[in-house]
């Protein structure tokens, strides 16, 4: 695979592994958000604090922001899907073995906080995988409607969860939430190994991975060059913006809408925003390429895509920190979550404009700096909640970071190859 690109897959091939990831990236979600949704009721088991809990909830970033750049790189190397299923049987093993795990010791703050950390190992490397895949086998006049159609598989995940798990966890307990996600993300890998991979696709030697890192099969990029051209830090510095103010809302959005709505139901503003936000991922991906095939410029698609999930989101994001109405609040939440899916057909896919030969590494790197800053977001707002008594600080936190990544984007992006420097030594 080093030594020639794959080819692109055929209509029917590429429906089949959309569907395929599509599930495959609900059902990561679904892994992610256990610890989200069962935060509050597991703090009054275990008797955990707000930092406490904020612990736990940035361990899964920690994990997640170390293997990024290898996780692209690796799949640059020996394909995006061997990378996607090999660590999505691990880390759905993690979240299934994780109620089992904290019933038998005495710290169960530190094992959860280790497990999650884990997790975030295995799945650091699933969307620097996506972009790696996207760039080798999707046709560039798909790539917009593909990235926001399996994108879209994180809000259908976490609406999924949000529904099943709020209400397994209402009538059986937080570890049915657990083993929920665990068994059908080891379910879904058989799957893919069964009837999607080839016999060749279906392992990993160690001598692929020996092959994958020698100097006969690295990708030489001029990096100092490369690290020096304005775009790719704006989409560097953009995707930093999009992954940590996600994560900080979808860590903390559940408790925000459990403590000052005490008797909402958790199925309903655990569901409602990714509800809109399906057809909106779906919406977006689709406008994007039908503009970039009326003859709109690629790189002002992409701005206007970003200008929706950064800016316009932003002012909802704004509005839900202000507002003391239940439903005005899930109108909020879902304008904001919805939006925010423009960015598949924006930031997302314009890694893979200015980098085709090394997509996964690039995500990878811009990833890597989102998950570190979202550790920290995480963390400072679980700290500025409980000595402020207030989530104003959190809610502008996002805004601001948000609008920041948004002017620099806007001011630099660009379209054009940043990689045509690259040779095969």
């Amino acid at each position: 695979m080093s030594s020639e690109s794959p080819p692109f897959m055929e209509r029917k091939e590429s429906r089949m592994w959309t569907g395929a990831l599509l599930v495959g990236t609900c059902l990561l979600y679904c892994a992610r958000s256990t610890m989200p949704i069962c935060a509050a009721t597991m703090s009054e088991s275990f008797g955990w604090s707000k930092k406490q809990s904020g612990i736990i909830l940035s361990s899964f970033f920690w994990g997640y922001c170390m293997t990024q750049v290898l996780g692209g790189h690796l799949s640059d190397k020996l394909g995006g899907e061997r990378v996607i299923l090999l660590s999505a049987v691990t880390w759905g093993l993690i979240t299934t073995i994780t109620p089992l795990s904290v019933h038998v010791t005495s710290h169960p703050l530190t094992l959860i906080s280790f497990l999650r950390f884990l997790m975030g190992l295995f799945q650091g490397v699933h969307f620097p995988a996506l972009a790696s895949l996207f760039s080798q086998r999707v046709r560039e006049s798909e790539r917009a409607f593909t990235c926001s159609v399996v994108g879209c598989g994180s809000q259908f995940g976490t609406l999924v969860m949000g529904g099943a798990g709020s209400l397994l966890l209402e009538w059986y307990g937080w570890e049915t939430v657990f083993y929920f996600a665990g068994f059908l993300t080891v379910l879904w890998g058989y799957c893919v190994c069964a009837y999607l991979l080839k016999n060749k696709e279906k392992g990993l030697t160690f001598e692929e991975l020996e092959k994958s890192f020698s100097p006969s099969s690295v990708t030489h990029v001029n990096w100092k060059q490369f690290f020096k051209k304005a775009p790719v830090w704006a989409v560097i510095i953009a995707q930093v913006s999009v992954a940590s103010t996600a994560f900080t809302l979808f860590s903390w959005m559940p408790t925000f809408f459990k403590e000052r709505f005490p008797d909402a139901k958790g199925w309903v503003f655990n569901v409602v925003p990714w509800v809109v936000a399906i057809p909106a991922a779906v919406f977006s991906g689709f406008l994007s390429d039908y503009l970039i095939s009326k003859g709109y410029k690629t790189v002002w698609v992409r701005k206007v895509m970003q200008v929706f999930g950064m800016g316009v989101s932003s002012l909802f994001v704004l509005g839900l920190g202000q507002t003391d109405t239940y439903w005005q609040a899930i109108l909020f939440a879902s304008l904001a979550v919805g939006l925010q899916t423009f960015n598949h057909s924006g930031v997302t896919v314009n890694v893979q404009d200015l980098a085709p030969s090394c997509a996964g590494l690039l995500f990878g790197v811009a990833n890597t700096g989102g998950a570190l800053l979202g550790v920290i977001w995480v963390y400072l707002s679980g700290y500025f909640i409980e000595t402020t008594g207030s989530w104003d600080p959190m809610f502008l936190l996002v805004v601001v970071v948000n609008i920041i990544g948004l002017l620099i984007f806007t001011e630099f992006a660009k379209s054009e190859r940043m990689d045509t420097e690259v040779v095969q030594v």
